[in-house]
């Protein structure tokens, strides 16, 4: 069955996706554009809701409120904290932005990266539809899958934050005059 663009402009849901993704997409790029920091976690809040909404669009509630709880709930107060606490300068700086030589390559990469993360998903789930509400994962299916086949990979995710946040204490708590 194929659906014309008039088609998917024709159904109340698809209004509903682009009233989440405009808004998350321009405040996804706005995070990685901005040159006040605080401004750009602020947009990451934004972009984060957007994914949570789009989660519940999906029928996955409880990816959803995970979203809300334990990334903007902790990990974005994580992020002012670790502003406050390194004087990361508020104002916008243009020296903050790295030359043309790495941000070209840079640029490439990620479209690279988009290209073969999209070619993947279409060669994994082809034109297959996701069901409907009364077909959505359960949560108890959803931690089976998590914590049987998944186990290692999440602790290992758990010792990968755990240093991140080791090193941020340890950049924290250094004098400037130690900074060489």
């Amino acid at each position: 069955m194929t659906t014309t663009l008039a088609d998917w402009f024709g159904t109340a849901e698809n209004w509903v996706f682009l009233l989440i993704v405009l808004p998350t997409l321009l405040a996804a790029w706005k995070v990685v554009s901005s040159q006040n920091i605080v401004r750009a976690v602020l947009y990451l809040v934004v972009a984060l809701g957007g994914t949570a909404a789009l989660f519940i669009l999906l029928g996955a509630e409880f990816v959803a409120w995970t979203v809300v709880l334990v990334y903007i709930g902790a990990v974005i107060i994580l992020f002012l904290i670790g502003i406050m606490i390194t004087r990361a300068p508020l104002r916008a700086e243009a020296d903050l932005s790295h030359p043309a030589r790495v941000r070209i390559p840079a640029a490439l990469l990620s479209w690279i990266m988009f290209l073969f993360v999209g070619w993947a998903m279409l060669d994994a789930f082809g034109a297959e539809v996701i069901p409907t509400g009364e077909q959505a994962t359960r949560t108890a299916d959803l931690a089976t899958v998590l914590f049987d086949r998944w186990a290692i990979p999440f602790e290992v995710v758990s010792l990968v934050l755990l240093a991140a946040l080791i090193g941020g204490i340890a950049i924290a708590r250094r004098d400037p005059e130690d900074v060489s």
